[in-house]
């Protein structure tokens, strides 16, 4: 049974872990508008050849394994400087964001990386296409525990089958695909009792 996990699921694990659930346990998908475009970008990055600009080197959609965390996926841009520096570079759509939530799925690539090229990664790199920019990701030990924290979260979860209740940040519901599927405002508590009962109790 191949029981690795996709490096992508991170991301969806970091951002709510019901999200993780409903699309790796439940195995449900639904597209909106964000999803669609992010699809977009990736197959126009994914469709470059690897290319050679004097000592920097690039390499696309980069199969990546790791036997060690039991991850698997692809990356989207490798570059490769003098032949000693590597750094993954991921494509989002969104904008840079304060969480950690996309510097963890770079982490887990730089990991793989490193368990099959035997190198050492120092940093990676986000380009968000809705800002046109580049943010530099250095790979702390902090960063590299909570990113194996999470991995170790996402497996536990898988091999319990279990599908946690919804975050309780209502942003993070409206920029959700699955949404609908999710149905978070079924866990909100109804408060119509107590309310009636404090008005006769005035």
């Amino acid at each position: 049974m191949d029981d690795f996990l996709p490096i992508s699921a991170l991301q969806h694990y970091a951002y709510c872990s019901r999200q993780f659930a409903l699309i790796h346990v439940e195995q449900v998908w639904a597209e909106n508008r964000y999803t669609a475009e992010g699809r977009i970008l990736h197959e126009r990055v994914d469709s470059g050849a690897a290319e050679q600009r004097k000592d920097m080197r690039f390499e696309r959609s980069v199969m990546l394994r790791s036997e060690r965390h039991r991850l698997s996926g692809k990356l989207d841009l490798l570059e490769i400087q003098g032949g000693e520096a590597y750094i993954p570079v991921e494509y989002k759509r969104g904008k840079p964001k304060l969480q950690d939530w996309d510097r963890i799925q770079v982490c887990a690539q730089a990991l793989c990386l490193e368990e099959m090229r035997s190198i050492s990664v120092e940093e990676g790199a986000i380009w968000y296409w809705e800002v046109r920019r580049r943010e530099i990701v250095t790979l702390t030990e902090e960063l590299r525990e909570a990113t194996l924290a999470i991995v170790d979260s996402c497996h536990s979860l898988l091999e319990r089958g279990e599908t946690p209740r919804p975050t309780v940040s209502e942003s993070r519901c409206r920029a959700c695909s699955l949404r609908d599927l999710c149905q978070p405002s079924r866990f909100c508590k109804d408060n119509s009792a107590r309310y009636i009962r404090k008005l006769f109790e005035l």
